[in-house]
């Protein structure tokens, strides 16, 4: 049996199997390929075609359980394992000493018949071995226990910081991570099919808007200016909806300087679309029929069970007045909010402390948040949102407090924020102006005025309906993570100290 070492040792040993194989003259960093005939998956579904028939395989050694003259091994590859039977007598003696300098974790590639032994498991016997790197580190592999297996990869902080192996020793990460991908395609699928344009606006920006975020900044030496990592993608898919692209999105990375939780992280993937000549209504009836196909597709259900609770995306999505939301659920009435001082002190009455609020629309928003979020189980629109949080929405026609902007949440979360755009250049410059008085105010989440984006709607915008959607988020929902580092490969993470 190989020796177990501690973590250092391991190393230590590994190299020098090595340096052992090759001065046996193999050496596993100079091959370039390994013909792959079959897959794990597939010898296993097709084990009746292929039984006798001789397959290439390489992959990563994911177990290993010696027996003198003979030994049994996993090969993993594409998230599927099959064993593989090694027997000294049938490789000969060079190839047995490769061997007998393979450990769990390196990467083999093997040839040989497809069977099955004697407990019926579908196995390949080994006829030629080489290997093709080495790995220096022990793994955190499962060990075999009452047929399952169990994973060593348990510290939550290492699995974000090493993806590679949270790859290698999760099958649940590995599957979670996949979907989010998945979901990704499916989204573009989904808007390609009814015509939808991708298109992509810029990362780097003088001046950013389209969301309440502080920007990270940055400077460009050539034209030694100061610019920003983009907050959304909104403003810049606005101007081509006004140079006559009627229905356009882009799935990219925006930058946020904002705290890191369970639901943030700085830097995320947002889809963004805006279609002409469509009003909110229409926006909500694309979120169902998108989450709808999302679900099938990936998850292959309508029904997704997202905490523990069983949820039908073939049903309309529940709606709800904002307002009348945090009256059924908070006990406060926000259309008896007079000024700030009165919103502060409902604020107070519920057990919030009110002191850095310094708007009305921005204590509604805390109400919904406390109060509302965690009722909407069910998938819900909430609609009807304060003007003052939604300066890039359409006036209500019925209260100009308010605005034509809704959020959808899944599971009490929210996956998407939409509006009827305000495509009235004068009314913008307003809002606009506020925005940049509280920028200079110290408020770092305000926008400046972007004159240019002024002067695109100058030229003239068709009514247009818009949508965002983090697709970090929406993963997040559907998958049943925990967190929203489950789903991003590299979540953003503070780097270990030297002592670390």
């Amino acid at each position: 049996m190989r020796e177990v070492s501690a973590e250092g040792d391991v190393r230590s040993i590994r190299i020098r199997e090595l340096e052992q194989l090759r001065s046996l003259g193999h050496d596993p960093y100079a091959f370039e390929e390994y013909p792959t005939s079959h897959l794990p998956a597939e010898i296993h579904e097709r084990f009746s075609e292929l039984e006798g028939t001789v397959v290439s395989l390489p992959g990563r050694i994911t177990s290993l359980r010696e027996m003198g003259k003979a030994s049994f091994a996993d090969i993993t590859r594409d998230g599927a394992r099959i064993q593989v039977y090694i027997k000294k007598d049938d490789v000969g003696d060079p190839a047995w000493e490769i061997f007998k300098l393979v450990d769990i974790g390196d990467i083999v590639g093997v040839k040989g018949e497809v069977f099955k032994t004697r407990t019926g498991e579908t196995s390949i016997h080994v006829r030629e071995l080489a290997v093709l790197a080495k790995c220096f580190h022990a793994l955190p592999l499962g060990k075999e226990k009452e047929g399952q297996r169990w994973y060593g990869l348990a510290d939550v902080e290492e699995r974000y910081r090493r993806r590679y192996l949270d790859l290698i020793a999760n099958p649940t990460s590995r599957k979670l991570l996949i979907a989010r991908s998945r979901i990704v395609q499916e989204t573009r699928r989904y808007l390609d099919a009814r015509g939808f344009l991708e298109v992509e606006t810029p990362v780097l920006e003088h001046e950013v808007g389209g969301a309440a975020a502080r920007p990270f900044i940055t400077f460009h030496n050539a034209l030694e200016i100061e610019l920003k990592l983009r907050i959304s993608l909104e403003l810049h898919l606005k101007r081509l909806i006004v140079g006559g692209l009627d229905k356009v999105y882009e799935i990219g990375r925006v930058f946020r300087n904002e705290g890191i939780s369970t639901r943030h992280n700085p830097e995320f993937t947002l889809l963004e679309l805006y279609q002409a000549y469509a009003k909110m209504e229409d926006i909500q009836q694309l979120v169902e029929e998108l989450v709808r196909h999302v679900a099938v597709e990936v998850f292959d259900s309508e029904t997704i069970t997202v905490d523990g609770r069983a949820v039908d995306f073939s049903k309309p999505w529940h709606r709800i007045d904002l307002l009348e939301a945090i009256e059924r659920y908070a006990g406060v009435s926000p259309s008896a909010f007079d000024d700030l001082e009165s919103a502060k002190a409902a604020l107070e009455r519920v057990g919030i402390s009110s002191e850095d609020e310094d708007s009305v629309g921005g204590i509604i928003e805390k109400l919904l948040e406390r109060f509302v979020e965690p009722e909407l189980l069910e998938p819900t629109f909430v609609e009807n949102y304060p003007l003052e949080t939604s300066p890039l929405a359409k006036t209500h026609p019925a209260n100009p407090r308010l605005t034509r902007r809704f959020e959808g949440y899944i599971g009490g979360r929210e996956i998407c924020n939409a509006f009827s755009e305000l495509n009235d250049p004068i009314d913008q410059r307003t809002r606009m102006e506020r925005q940049a008085e509280m920028l200079a105010a110290g408020n770092e989440e305000a926008n400046p005025v972007d004159e240019d984006f002024l002067y695109a709607l100058e030229i003239g915008m068709p009514p247009t309906g818009g949508l965002g959607i983090g697709m970090d988020r929406l993963a997040m929902i559907l998958g049943g993570a925990d967190s929203i580092r489950d789903v991003i490969l590299f979540p953003t993470l503070r780097p270990l100290s030297p002592e670390e």
